[in-house]
């Protein structure tokens, strides 16, 4: 039992939350869920996340792993017990099992964000928490004309915060990019989806960031080519703001699971 891992899939309203990571003095994804496991489980346990989210950044398919201890009860006592001492903001959806190895973050093989941007003169309502509004409109075509060319394997460096770059490799590979009008709560919005192996920090933010630079025609779409270029974050557009963007999903290999 002692060798299995335990694997929650997590969703969390980020924005009045320091982010996914535990930190000191700070409430974070991470902290609610190991002090609530804690708890139930009568033992420390340490946890690992798919994706380490920034303050502001909210989440639909957060995964967390740690060792099985033997003591969790069964997936509904579970998860309701967890809900209630992680709630409202941070609510746990599922719980599996998966063999001794398995790592939220290692074993990923795709993640999978979306950013909710709502243009127009009213800034919304229902979205307001979980969109970034921009009075200017935007050229969704020139937009997406400019995300083609950030699909495949490319050095990420200037789409990632300069100092976590340093020494790392920078080298990532985006799957697809799409860019399309939406209704959400009957509000008007745009969602860009960006599915890739991994993500640099603040790389889909400044991505986004850039492309709306592109739909405001402050930019070129060739542009984007020559930043991926440069290697150098100053030469980007600014870092999109974290409320509009949602760890929405993460995949791993059928295999993973018991």
């Amino acid at each position: 039992m002692s060798d299995e891992v335990i694997v929650l899939t997590v969703s969390y309203d980020g924005t009045d939350l320091s982010g996914f990571a535990r930190q000191p003095e700070c409430d974070t994804v991470q902290g609610r869920l190991e002090a609530a496991l804690e708890t139930i489980l009568r033992e420390p346990v340490e946890t690992t996340g798919a994706g380490r989210t920034d303050a502001g950044v909210h989440a639909l398919g957060q995964v967390v792993t740690y060792t099985a201890t033997g003591a969790e009860p069964d997936s509904r006592a579970f998860i309701r017990s967890l809900n209630a001492l992680c709630g409202p903001e941070v609510i746990v959806t599922g719980v599996r099992r998966a063999p001794a190895g398995f790592s939220a973050r290692f074993s990923a093989i795709g993640r999978e964000y979306r950013y909710r941007i709502v243009p127009g003169p009213a800034a919304p309502l229902f979205l307001g928490r979980f969109a970034w509004w921009t009075p200017s409109a935007l050229d969704l075509n020139a937009m997406r004309e400019a995300a083609a060319l950030l699909l495949g394997e490319h050095d990420f460096k200037s789409f990632c915060v300069a100092d976590s770059a340093a020494g790392k490799r920078t080298v990532r590979r985006i799957e697809a990019i799409e860019i399309a009008p939406a209704h959400e709560m009957g509000e008007h919005c745009i969602v860009v989806r960006i599915v890739g192996n991994a993500f640099l920090h603040s790389m889909v933010r400044i991505i986004v960031g850039s492309l709306v630079e592109v739909g405001r025609g402050k930019r070129s779409p060739e542009w984007i080519a020559e930043v991926l270029a440069a290697c150098d974050r100053s030469v980007a557009g600014p870092t999109a703001p974290a409320l509009g963007l949602t760890l929405w999903h993460v995949d791993y290999a059928e295999e993973c699971w018991l």
